[in-house]
């Protein structure tokens, strides 16, 4: 195929795509649209992977036998779902060990938010409902992604992510309806993690430079995204007591928009980098579960391998 016919192709694709069309696993598709797939798939998958860890660490400390409960379940829905999005990846070409090497080696790439440290029982409130509440809004985007196997698997991961972040929803304002103690730990973690939140969705970048968006792999530009978030959440925190840490934020009726302070964007870049508070413990841990379960990948590939003898 000529370089002619090649650019012809890709242009009869994105045509198909901006159309509406929906693409599966075994169709032809563009290289750049598949590199687009697994890099962005990829950090879906290791994100919920590693977002396990921030509140896995609570387990044992939660209050209740009720919240131990919950928050187990949680957990494992959160790994359930990395599952599910590997799997997308290894049909775009890329197998599943290779995306945990790199994810272990430091050069994988997970969200911002499950890079900070937890310092109290209220962040993991703050988590299920804010984190989540934040993560749906982008994964409900996702349902019309273009990539198809991506969008249904999405009808599920939104279905089990609204659960969790009621889950939070209800933790905080247990919190909320408690003592002082309990209210002011329910504050300090909102402060903490605000601007984390702030960032969650990423720059605002125009929508004709974001390849995700001109592939339709995602279907609306991280403005967008944050401003829906804060639509629904804003009045939400409020309506239950809570102080959002942000002199600047008001809605403009005029502008149709939520005005706030200029994000840490620089604390993104570093994050970015694998450089964020608990970038290298989370890591670190990672690589530490993965190398002490190596004998059990073993054994089920010896397993395989006698199966395949027999």
């Amino acid at each position: 195929m000529t370089q002619e016919q090649e650019d012809a192709r890709v242009a009869e694709f994105r045509a198909y795509l901006a159309a509406g069309g929906k693409v599966e696993a075994t169709d032809w598709m563009p290289d750049g649209y598949r590199q687009s797939l697994i890099r962005f798939i990829e950090m879906h998958a290791n994100s919920e992977l590693m977002g396990a860890l921030p509140e896995r660490d609570w387990i044992m400390r939660a209050p209740t036998i009720h919240r131990k409960l919950a928050l187990t379940a949680k957990i494992q829905d959160e790994v359930g779902h990395a599952e599910l999005l590997y799997r997308l990846v290894e049909d775009l070409g890329k197998p599943r060990s290779a995306c945990l090497d790199d994810l272990i080696a430091g050069k994988g790439k997970f969200h911002n938010t499950f890079h900070y440290t937890t310092k109290s029982w209220a962040d993991v409130g703050i988590i299920a409902w804010l984190v989540d509440a934040a993560a749906i809004v982008s994964q409900h985007a996702l349902r019309d992604s273009s990539y198809a196997p991506y969008a249904r698997t999405m009808q599920k991961i939104c279905w089990e992510e609204s659960f969790h972040m009621m889950h939070g929803r209800d933790m905080v304002i247990t919190m909320m309806n408690g003592t002082d103690g309990q209210r002011a730990m329910a504050q300090e973690a909102l402060e903490r993690w605000w601007p984390a939140l702030m960032v969650f969705h990423g720059p605002n970048t125009p929508a004709e430079k974001d390849k995700d968006l001109q592939w339709r792999i995602k279907a609306k530009t991280n403005e967008d995204l944050r401003q829906e978030f804060l639509n629904v959440q804003v009045p939400r925190l409020r309506e239950v007591g809570l102080v959002i840490p942000d002199p600047e934020l008001r809605y403009d009726a005029g502008q149709g928009r939520w005005l706030y302070s200029e994000p840490r964007w620089d604390d993104l870049r570093a994050i970015a980098r694998n450089q964020g508070p608990a970038s290298a413990e989370r890591i670190g841990f990672r690589r530490l579960s993965y190398e002490e379960s190596q004998w059990v990948r073993d054994a089920m590939q010896r397993q395989q391998a006698a199966a395949s003898i027999a």
